[in-house]
């Protein structure tokens, strides 16, 4: 449960560092930061089941290298998160109606590609999304009311420490696999 965990909060990072920028600089009222907020978390919820799915169809062809590509997509990710170009277009123009949905894709995009990784998880892969929408729902909300309040300073950290994170997850996974934890 705490490998979910960690991966629901590296995964929301881009989201929060999207929805933290979008606090500080539109100042959306509470409907629009809840609108941000449930957007972000319903994709980055849903896009790790479709690339579960992916996953589990592909699975019987790639069960030998399974540990290879979650360490290979994972650190992927954080090292494209390390870069701090994740989300910059979702959060240069005020999220609402379509740009707020694409927003939702392009951010979640990351948790559709992790999504494959979820059997390498002690966890179901229905409780792990649902962990992941729900921190991410929990962390873009709280991202909009902190960008509000002390502005846009922290969101490229924030990114930066979710690439940190998904890069750890995904050296765990290979460790274990190759029996050096």
């Amino acid at each position: 449960m705490t490998e979910a965990l960690l991966l629901a909060l590296a995964l929301a990072m881009d989201a929060f560092a999207v929805a933290l920028t979008q606090g500080a600089k539109f100042r959306p009222d509470g409907r629009g930061g809840l609108a941000i907020a449930l957007t972000f978390g319903v994709f980055q919820g849903v896009m790790p089941l479709i690339g579960w799915w992916i996953g589990a169809v592909a699975f019987a062809y790639v069960e030998a290298v399974d540990h290879w590509i979650a360490f290979g997509l994972l650190t992927f990710l954080g090292v494209r998160m390390l870069g701090g170009h994740v989300g910059e277009e979702e959060a240069a123009r005020s999220l609402t109606g379509r740009a707020l949905l694409l927003a939702g894709v392009a951010t979640s995009i990351d948790a559709l590609a992790a999504g494959i990784t979820l059997p390498t998880l002690a966890v179901a892969p229905l409780i792990a999304a649902a962990l992941i929408g729900g921190v991410t729902f929990i962390m873009s909300g709280a991202a909009v009311w902190l960008g509000r309040v002390a502005g846009d300073r922290w969101g490229k950290w924030a990114e930066r420490a979710g690439g940190v994170i998904l890069i750890a997850l995904g050296c765990k996974i290979l460790a274990e696999h190759m029996g050096w934890l």
